[in-house]
């Protein structure tokens, strides 16, 4: 294979070099090339000589972050079988329609997540191959270390794996309400890879990955970049910033990535003055502007240089980045594009933007995804005849090129780094019989970024309490995705042409917010 089998190529060319500590496992998580190589050959064995996967099979998992998650990722790279990691944040009900949807021959799943996988099996059947990563499981899965113990009879290998098959699929929101699997190939992980190469890291470098690895950012943004250059992954089975701050230390990391939220715990936390950060480079934020107090107050105490990057699901991860030297004078900005990245800005009409205008982001280059599973429609929405994909991100650039995003096209926000489509909960809440019109919109959160907040007209004679309706929510969607509250409200403002203004109910909720504060 020539593309594809990155602890294959690991193992020839760095196998006694530390590739992954899974933290949770203490002294038995730290795995060189060399055995995450035979980890992940035993498991191909395994699901293609006794669950039947081939090329093109899906193969899911539903976990938290460990090793078996790359043991996974490896062992389906090298039959050329995709892997489809499940957010496990989903409601039992959602999970079971992205199985439904994306059909994968096999689904392995952690002991936290047992029973929504008991219930998406009593919807899909038996059909469904389960793989239990821990003692417990449920009656008739396979044991995972039965599988990852298999011996298959020579070293696992699919010679027809092009640059262009796909790797795995990675979930977006989807405006309708049904998540779309955004197809991520193996040209798209390679350039992505560069672009980190030339902006970022280099051999040796070392990153705890504590994003959960279903997301881009966990899975794409450092953790399989730096496994293509003989790095070292630390995985984090959950974020906590005590133990970070920990690992820091006792792994000598290089560089890693957070969010500004993350970063402010990391301050907060007890043992962050004592943290020994000597052996860091760098640290990266994204997912939202960071602050320059933030940045001073870290500084103040730990010099470490911050870049500052931006991404997503169906692009790079790695589009944008922006150096140390930009934290203050750019503040706010995304930064330049990558190297291999072309971005412009463009209006209604798709003409450009001029310096200093606002238009929408639109992008082009390798590290741009297949486009959507099964969704041709979706596909040619997002990207153009010529090749551009289009954001729905609304963004200024200035006369340095740097890139400042100044809104969304589409209707979403995004908490705690989630996507959250509106669309998807007033969807939900138009099914509650009492009511009759409905509208849900992000504002600012100090914990999250942003969170959701949902408006409610009842239907004449109707009762419903904003609790009852948060409950309604609760057992239909993700937690996350519910709104932080319910205002239940007389009318809705609407255009002349009946559109509810959610610009305008966002404004009011930001004002009322601001009087309540003071």
């Amino acid at each position: 294979m020539f593309i594809g089998d990155w602890m294959g190529r690991g193992a020839l060319y760095w196998p006694d070099a530390v590739a992954v500590v899974d933290v949770a496992r203490r002294d038995a998580g730290r795995f060189t090339y060399r055995q995450m190589n035979a980890r992940a050959n035993a498991l191909a064995g395994w699901l293609r000589d006794v669950a039947g996967v081939q090329r093109g099979d899906r193969v899911g998992i539903v976990a938290h972050n460990g090793v078996e998650y790359l043991d996974t990722l490896f062992a389906c790279a090298k039959l050329g079988a995709i892997f489809v990691p499940y957010n496990w944040r989903l409601h039992a009900a959602e999970l079971t329609d992205g199985v439904r949807a994306i059909r994968p021959r096999v689904l392995l799943f952690g002991d936290d997540f047992k029973d929504a996988v008991a219930q998406v099996r009593e919807h899909v059947g038996d059909g469904l191959r389960l793989v239990s990563l821990e003692a417990q499981g449920l009656p008739g899965a396979d044991p995972y270390e039965k599988a990852v113990a298999y011996a298959p009879a020579a070293p696992v290998t699919n010679d027809a794996v092009s640059e262009e098959d796909i790797l795995c699929l990675l979930f977006t929101g989807g405006t309708t309400g049904r998540s779309k699997g955004a197809k991520v190939s193996y040209r798209m992980v390679a350039w992505n890879t560069l672009n980190t190469l030339v902006h970022e890291i280099r051999q040796g470098d070392v990153t705890v990955t504590h994003t959960p690895l279903f997301h881009t950012g966990g899975l794409l943004v450092y953790t399989l970049p730096l496994l293509t250059v003989g790095g070292t992954v630390v995985l984090m089975r959950r974020w906590d910033p005590d133990e970070m701050l920990g690992l820091v230390a006792k792994e000598k990391v290089t560089l890693f990535f957070a969010v500004p939220t993350q970063y402010q715990q990391l301050m907060d936390s007890p043992r962050w003055k004592g943290t020994d950060f000597s052996s860091v480079r760098f640290v990266t934020s994204g997912g939202a502007p960071l602050p320059v107090p933030l940045l001073q107050a870290w500084q103040a105490v730990h010099p470490v240089p911050f870049k500052q990057g931006f991404g997503m699901t169906e692009f790079g991860p790695g589009i944008f980045s922006m150096g140390p030297e930009f934290a203050v004078s750019k503040a706010g900005s995304i930064g330049r594009p990558n190297y291999f990245i072309d971005a412009k800005l463009v209006d209604d009409t798709g003409n450009a933007v001029p310096v200093g205008g606002v238009g929408e982001l639109v992008l082009k280059g390798p590290s741009m995804c297949s486009g959507y599973f099964e969704d041709d429609a979706a596909t040619k929405e997002a990207i153009s005849a010529d090749g551009w994909f289009h954001t729905g991100d609304l963004a200024r650039v200035d006369a340095d090129g740097f890139f400042t995003i100044a809104g969304r096209k589409k209707d979403m926000f995004i908490s705690g780094g989630e996507n959250v489509y509106p669309l998807e909960l007033e969807s939900v809440l138009y099914e509650h019989p009492a009511v009759q019109q409905c509208a849900v919109v992000g504002v600012p959160d100090a914990k999250w970024g942003e969170a959701g907040r949902a408006y409610v007209v009842l239907k004449p004679g109707a009762e419903a309490s904003a609790e009852a309706l948060l409950e309604h929510l609760k057992g239909r969607v993700a937690r996350f995705k519910v709104p932080k509250r319910v205002e239940l409200v007389k009318s809705l403002p609407v255009s002349p042409a009946g559109k509810i203004l959610k610009r305008e109910l966002r404004e009011a909720a930001i004002a009322a917010d601001a009087r309540a504060a003071s």
